[in-house]
């Protein structure tokens, strides 16, 4: 497996939502547990538990967080509050999320102790949030196919990933999901990930210091190591799209492990060979 390199020093808790700004050319990413807002050289404590955003324009975003989606100025760190993510349920916090082709934005909500289907992902589309998919565990690996056709998405903690049909007009589910990846019985758990310009998709596996790369088909490709066991999300960036960067987590970690990976909790980078796609903009 291709070995990673350290982007950044800093080491986040719950390392996640990396997302690569086209406009500005660097990468963003969330600490969850430091309720932090990660920029290269500049860094924005947040008042609540955030976890992704998709990008309005140069110096705006779309940030999600407990209880509500944010329009937020990456210049002053000031928030203003776009529209409630099942806020009138305080059990529960934002996780994984991506903007789709359409300008929408998806996120998953989860419980704050990860209960039982606790939480669920929902869609930002035109000033409306709407429930998607109930009775989600962890949701993760929410992303899109280059080509417009379906979504991903998966429940770490049942070790699967759903392929779901859009709608061309609006980018609704269309139809019935169709289980696309089954790792129940093996040791890998489905975290964040994210599409190639080929429509290949690559996972951050959880617990396991990788991103695994599938094919259409669901044919496992190449591997990219990370020097920390809990790796969490990838993302396309850099020159050409072909640096892949992987946020991890250094929370939970045992004290033994921590000493065998130091790096753990830290964002890295693994030039791939691959190409990437920019993130599509979020329409409010």
């Amino acid at each position: 497996m291709t070995t990673a390199r350290v982007h950044d020093q800093t080491v986040c808790l719950l390392g996640e939502g990396p997302l690569w700004h086209p406009e500005r050319g660097e990468l963003l990413w969330f600490d969850i547990l430091g309720r932090m807002l990660h920029m290269e050289g500049r860094h924005h404590r947040l008042t609540e538990l955030s976890s992704a955003a998709g990008w309005i324009d140069r110096d705006t975003i779309l940030l999600a967080q407990k209880g509500a989606l944010l329009r937020f100025e990456l210049t002053t760190g000031q928030g203003e509050r776009v529209a409630g993510l099942d806020e009138g349920n305080p059990a529960v916090r934002s996780n994984d999320g991506r903007a789709d082709p359409w300008g929408g934005f998806w996120i998953g909500t989860m419980g704050l102790k990860a209960e039982p289907e606790a939480g669920a992902i929902w869609r930002y589309y035109r000033g409306e949030v709407r429930r998607l998919v109930p009775k989600v565990t962890i949701p993760n690996a929410i992303c899109f196919d280059p080509g417009g056709t379906h979504a991903v998405y998966a429940d770490t903690e049942a070790q699967l990933v759903w392929r779901q049909p859009l709608s061309d007009r609006d980018g609704f589910p269309l139809g019935e999901r169709e289980q696309f990846l089954d790792f129940r019985g093996t040791d890998l758990n489905p975290d964040g990930a994210v599409f190639d310009a080929e429509g290949n998709l690559w996972i951050a596996m959880w617990g396991s210091g990788k991103v695994a790369g599938y094919g259409r088909d669901g044919t496992p490709l190449e591997e990219f190591a990370v020097p920390a066991t809990q790796s969490t999300c990838p993302a396309f960036g850099g020159e050409g799209m072909s640096t892949l960067f992987v946020t991890s987590a250094a929370a939970g970690v045992p004290q033994a492990d921590l000493a065998a990976a130091p790096e753990s909790g830290r964002t890295f980078a693994v030039e791939t060979g691959r190409k990437g796609v920019p993130e599509p903009k979020v329409i409010l």
